[in-house]
This record gives structure tokens, C-alpha cells and sequence, in this order.
């Protein structure tokens, strides 16, 4: 989860969030060579003396229109790469339904019998000692490692978002509508999220927590929470 003071994004535990951080630093690097040129063009014409010459610069011309098409191109050629991975599911080894509700998410498995269950926010005073506050979740949603999941998003009343920033998931919870997305927790851990659309009066009071397992244990869990 995200750290006081931190800059940069949370770490990665899915490939398509590591994909995502890798197209972040890309396109700041080009933003970065950009602004540098601006910078120095800006410098040089406030040093230099000017001159009233006229100048034939086609050749400039050429390239500051080529330029441009050119930074274009190596911007969007990885980021439709990106979305059209983040759009891929082929195959998964789990489907979960989260639905939202003000102000839980209920969690269905609908590959397992008798496997669904409403998950709230803990309130403060019930808080386990070193856990964290607003944040944790009375049952967590189990998934396998380095198992493909689906996640099948919905709503039960108004608008909500089904966001878990280090597993690059946000996929919006429209009553009436089913939203699909899906990730591969690399890692085992546990990963913390929140409702990220403006849902009420108690939106910001509805976390998510996934918890990412060996499949041994991710087994013992469902056969312990379906009986």
C-alpha cells in the first residue's frame, strides 16, 4: 500500500500493473526531453542577440512538423498495447463478483458453491493492533496466485468503482450493467483498495482488500467459508 510522502505509485503485484509503471516512466522521459528543448530554445532566444534577416527554413519546418508525429507514434503504439492486454481475458481460473452497495461491496464466487459474503469497512474501535484504519475489511476477498481471476463488477443502487491501485484494477460499478476486468496477483500479500467514484455520503468508507494466497491455503479458505 501507499507510504507518507510517497511520490511514485504503489509497487506492482500484477503484470499488467508493472506494465502500467513502465509506460508511466516512458512517457515522462519523453515529456522530460521535450520540456529540455523548449527550455534551451527559450534561453537561446533570450541570450542571443536577435537579427531581422529573413531566413528560408523549410527544413526546419520539415522537422518540427516530423518531430512531433514522431513522439505521437511512440506514445500510443504502448499504450494501445497496454489496453488491449488490460481488455485480455482468456481462460480465467476464477470468476468473483463484487457488487456495490452503500456503503459494502458483496462478493460472490460463483465458481464454488455457496461461497458469497458482505464485506464492511472495520470501524476504528474494533481494529486489530497494526492494522490500518479506514482501510481494513471485516472479510477479505481470497484469490489464488499466479491464477488468471475475473472479476465481474456491478451495482445494486448508484455508482461505485471497484479500484485496487497496486494490482492496476479500476473498473466502475453501474447498477443494471455488468463490467468485466480481471488481474494476476504475482505475489502473495495483501492489497488495499478503495470505492473510487463519489457515491454518497459514506464513499469514501468502503474498502477493498484483496489478499493474495498459495492455492493450499486458497483452498482451505473457500472449503472453511462454505461450510
Amino acid at each position: 500500500m501507499a507510504n507518507h510522502s510517497q511520490l511514485g505509485f504503489q509497487d506492482a503485484s500484477s503484470p499488467i500493473m508493472e506494465e502500467l509503471v513502465e509506460f508511466h516512466d516512458h512517457a515522462l522521459m519523453v515529456a522530460l526531453a521535450i520540456c529540455s528543448l523548449v527550455l534551451y530554445l527559450l534561453t537561446l532566444m533570450l541570450t542571443e542577440k536577435l537579427s531581422s534577416s529573413t531566413v528560408d527554413a523549410q527544413e526546419i519546418e520539415l522537422v518540427w512538423t516530423i518531430l512531433p508525429a514522431i513522439v505521437l507514434i511512440l506514445l500510443a503504439l504502448p499504450s494501445l498495447q497496454i489496453l488491449y492486454m488490460m481488455d485480455e481475458i482468456n481462460e480465467p481460473d476464477l470468476t468473483l463478483k463484487a457488487i456495490g452497495h452503500q456503503w459494502y461491496w458483496t462478493y460472490e464466487y460463483t465458481d464454488l458453491k455457496d461461497l458469497t459474503f458482505d464485506s464492511y469497512m472495520t470501524p476504528t474501535a474494533d481494529l486489530p493492533l497494526g492494522h490500518f484504519r479506514l482501510l481494513e475489511v471485516d472479510h477479505r476477498v481470497v484469490v489464488p496466485m499466479e491464477s488468471p481471476v475475473r472479476v465481474i463488477v456491478t451495482a445494486d443502487d448508484v455508482l461505485h468503482s471497484w479500484a485496487v491501485p497496486s494490482l492496476g484494477v479500476k473498473t466502475d460499478a453501474i447498477p443494471g450493467r455488468l463490467n468485466q476486468t480481471s488481474f494476476v496477483a504475482s505475489r502473495p500479500g495483501v492489497f488495499y483498495g478503495q470505492c473510487s467514484e463519489i457515491c454518497g455520503a459514506n464513499h469514501s468508507f468502503m474498502p477493498i482488500v484483496v489478499e493474495s494466497a498459495p492455492l493450499a491455503n486458497f483452498e482451505s479458505w473457500s472449503s472453511l467459508m462454505s461450510s
